[in-house]
């Protein structure tokens, strides 16, 4: 398993490298179909946040859904102890649900890793204004205005609500978009109230005859 650590608008040591290095080997027995995790650190100049001015992101990359975790303290090496805590508690949950089901597999594993990361200076952002495939990035600014709107594709397939919320917590977001398996709709999940979801559908047409005018059209709910 490959562990590849970066720094974002901050400088990164051999003493932090080797120590991440040491302590996310470690979780192979809990990812072992893991191809690679990747670590960032940013560091934030901001003197108000001081007790969160250092930030590690955790993405594990493998042949299934992407499993992220974040944390911030005052040092690094305590946020990276606080975001392995959390990884680990979802790759547990990972593989537990993968013993459930047995040898049945859940999700389909996608051609195209999701990067889940924000954006750094490092990115290589493809030249076009509309993004068209999996993996293309464009940032566009809303007019005269500072506003930047960052657009990306990701590769998608059917799910269940079940496994959409599952895929959400996984990577630690309030909110996953998603096709729904049942209808074929687009659909977001989003985190309410402690245990409290809501699921969004777009009312949208999912199928056409043969002269491509539309057959049937399914209802939104919410």
């Amino acid at each position: 398993m490959e562990i590849v650590v970066v720094g974002r608008h901050t400088e990164v040591l051999e003493k932090f490298r080797r120590h991440a290095t040491d302590k996310l080997t470690k979780l192979a027995q809990l990812a072992p179909r893991a191809q690679r995790i990747d670590v960032v650190v940013t560091h934030e100049r901001n003197p108000r946040q001081a007790g969160s001015c250092e930030r590690v992101e955790l993405t594990v990359v493998d042949k299934g859904p992407v499993i992220r975790a974040e944390a911030c303290a005052d040092d690094r090496f305590a946020a990276l102890d606080l975001a392995i805590a959390k990884l680990q508690e979802r790759l547990r949950r990972s593989r537990d649900r993968r013993k459930d089901h047995h040898n049945r597999t859940l999700i389909p594993p996608s051609e195209v890793p999701v990067d889940v990361r924000p954006p750094s200076d490092d990115d290589q952002e493809p030249e076009q204004t509309v993004a068209v495939a999996p993996g293309d990035v464009v940032e566009l600014t809303l007019g005269d205005s500072p506003v930047v709107i960052r657009e990306k594709v990701h590769s998608a397939h059917p799910m269940t609500i079940d496994d959409a919320l599952y895929e959400m917590e996984l990577v630690g977001h309030d909110f996953y978009l998603f096709i729904d398996a049942e209808t074929a709709q687009p659909a977001v999940a989003y985190r309410r109230h402690g245990w409290s979801y809501g699921v969004i559908k777009l009312d949208t047409p999912v199928r056409t005859n043969g002269n491509g005018e539309l057959a049937e059209r399914q209802t939104a709910r919410v």
